[in-house]
């Protein structure tokens, strides 16, 4: 007998949006990733540790008409809305109430048991979204890994990956593209 192939509706982000208004997810964390519904994995203390940590660094260094988001939506398109653990958008609170953002200055995802999809769907998702600076907080070799220069790659997911990929250590000063004079330790940034 031969099966037929599965059949995946996708939906877009407006479709998502309505569900979400409609409370059909219940809190539930859930991103939209290429019109695909994605299950977050749990967190852990040490990965929502970090998480508030990464935060408060770049609150603390961020010049006014900049915002920190935390676990909050970025729009990628219109069948993609992540939940990036952390990002850095121009503007005021007030200026997201009709719509998320849709091209973060920053991206943060602090990654575990993610680590693989966050340096793969995630990191091209975000490549393709024009995000021009993306960080993982890598949990598992307790190191900052920052990506940036988005460009145009058929053989990378969702068609698209970052042109240098680097680890400074411990020690070193990162700062944002968006905002050069952002000056954050790396060691504010680790566990």
């Amino acid at each position: 007998m031969k099966q037929a192939p599965l059949t995946l509706h996708r939906f877009t982000r407006m479709d998502f949006d309505r569900l979400v208004d409609l409370g059909v997810f219940h809190g539930k964390p859930v991103e939209l990733i290429e019109g695909l519904l994605v299950v977050a994995e749990p967190q852990g203390s040490h990965h929502a540790s970090t998480v508030g940590a990464v935060g408060d660094a770049l609150r603390t260094g961020l010049p006014p008409g900049w915002l920190v988001r935390v676990q909050m939506p970025v729009a990628l398109g219109d069948l993609s809305e992540p939940e990036p653990d952390v990002a850095v958008v121009p503007g005021t609170w007030a200026d997201y109430r009709a719509g998320h953002p849709v091209r973060p200055a920053l991206v943060v995802e602090v990654a575990e048991t993610s680590l693989a999809f966050d340096r793969g769907e995630k990191a091209g998702l975000y490549a393709r979204g024009g995000v021009r600076d993306y960080w993982i907080v890598n949990l598992v070799d307790r190191v900052l890994e920052v990506f940036r220069g988005p460009e145009a790659d058929p053989t990378a997911p969702h068609g698209f990956r970052y042109r240098t990929a680097e680890r400074p250590g411990p020690g070193a000063v990162v700062s944002l593209l968006a905002l050069p004079s952002v000056r954050l330790s790396v060691s504010d940034l680790l566990p």
